[in-house]
């Protein structure tokens, strides 16, 4: 194997440890496993949100084959298993997206570029555990599968349809994937046959029909309409958006220097504006426009005497790989002896807390009042919700209805929380803090 060809396979191994070593399990990821273990034990599944007190009647629930890998992954070795599995998705997903460069002519050294960078354009993604893991090598694959049948069409295309009958049943990360495929059979495939097979899959879940009640729920919740946590749009005030720009833009011109197809320029228009409508979207685009911006990156293969260079390079993700092992996982949620506390005081009242103190105790099978998915609820307590976890003072009708609540350390709840007189800290560590009504 040349030298060159090593270098892009250095920088997949490099991302996929560095995901390895330094992911952690974020919100909207532990409700999937909780249901997951429902629906396991039950056989059925739930018309509701079976650990919540708030209504939750008639809840659509499409992805539940998610549901169940992330319970049989919790189950498996519980956040290891979770963190092991988003490298593998990461490391699949750079692979897709090399295989991509390659057949869009990249030189090795410019891929290899592209790759390294990628990962910090998109920390927010790679490197946090939630529900869109299933959607990094799955987007990345739908990608290539465009772009090889417009080289040279084929019915190849028709793979497309099976692609997002599982995308679906996974996350909602498909749509992304559909609309990118929609702008390609239409403008450059004209293939309006497939067209309609792949929007017909969309519907291959368990709700069936109702499938496409639940993404409506999903796109209209309070959440997504107010740009709280996961819809929240670009921000100048995030670090992680910024860094996305600086890459984003010099990505964005490269890949125009490349002279994409008409369908890829307007791809790449859509994927821009929706990155700034929703920050989490931004990894889409850079997925998308990391082929042609390593096609039209030129630089020079390296020389066959950095060998040895490129061979001790290979101790970068070795060591990575080790630490990932050797670490525990990064305590983001109350520890096991503060919720347990919690739930004795709550004495078998739901127990209010935040995002990913409430998934986790639905995890533990404890009973809480609200937590993710927030779509399943009464848009009323959904507000009321959002408004607590930022500590609006219109959400403090919340805190009247409860006498024990658990939040993350120096978060807008808990901040809010410490000034008033009628709650006393009854415990902490160093991710949550634990209070109890006193009168």
């Amino acid at each position: 194997m040349r030298v060159e060809s090593r270098l892009s396979w250095l920088a997949v191994a490099a991302g996929s440890a560095l995901s390895a070593s330094v992911a952690a399990v974020g919100a909207d990821a532990r409700w999937l496993a909780a249901v997951g273990a429902v629906i396991a034990r039950a056989g059925n599944i739930p018309s509701s949100i079976p650990y919540a007190a708030a209504p939750s009647h008639d809840w659509v629930n499409v992805p539940v084959l998610g549901e169940l890998v992330f319970h049989a992954l919790w189950a498996l070795d519980g956040e290891r298993a979770l963190v092991l599995a988003q490298a593998v998705a990461v490391a699949a997903t750079l692979m897709l997206v090399l295989r991509d460069m390659r057949a869009a002519g990249a030189s090795d050294t410019a891929a290899a570029v592209v790759l390294v960078v990628i990962p910090f354009a998109s920390a927010a993604s790679l490197f946090v555990v939630r529900a869109q893991m299933f959607s990094l090598p799955l987007f990345a694959l739908l990608v290539l599968l465009l772009r090889s049948d417009a080289r040279s069409s084929s019915r190849r295309i028709w793979l497309l349809v099976p692609l997002v009958a599982l995308w679906s049943n996974l996350h909602g990360g498909v749509l992304a994937g559909l609309v990118v495929a929609t702008i390609y059979l239409l403008f450059q495939r004209r293939a309006f046959a497939v067209l309609a097979a792949a929007w017909a899959a969309l519907f291959l879940t368990p709700a069936l029909v109702h499938t496409g009640d639940y993404y409506w729920t999903v796109l209209h919740s309070e959440p997504a309409a107010s740009g709280f946590g996961l819809w929240a749009p670009l921000s100048w005030h995030s670090p992680l958006d910024v860094l996305f720009v600086a890459v984003a833009l010099p990505f964005v011109v490269l890949a125009v220097r490349a002279q994409p197809r008409r369908w890829e320029l307007y791809a790449i228009a859509l994927l821009a504006v929706s990155s700034v409508h929703v920050a989490r979207n931004s990894i889409w685009l850079v997925l998308f426009v990391a082929a042609p911006a390593a096609a039209g990156m030129h630089l020079r293969e390296i020389s066959a005497s950095r060998r040895l260079l490129v061979a001790g390079a290979w101790l970068v993700p070795i060591v990575l790989l080790v630490a990932a092992f050797a670490r525990e996982p990064v305590q983001s949620v109350a520890g096991s002896p503060l919720r347990a506390k919690a739930v004795r005081l709550a004495a078998g009242a739901p127990l209010l807390a935040d995002a990913e103190d409430a998934e986790q105790l639905a995890l533990d099978g404890r009973r809480v009042w609200i937590a993710n998915p927030l779509d399943a609820f009464d848009r009323r307590d959904q507000r009321l919700y959002l408004d607590w976890l930022r500590g609006r003072p219109g959400g403090d009708a919340l805190l009247r209805r409860h006498r024990v609540v658990l939040v993350a350390l120096d978060s807008p709840p808990q901040k809010r929380l410490a000034g008033m007189r009628a709650f006393r800290e009854a415990g902490r560590d160093i991710a949550a803090v634990l209070y109890v009504r006193v009168s």
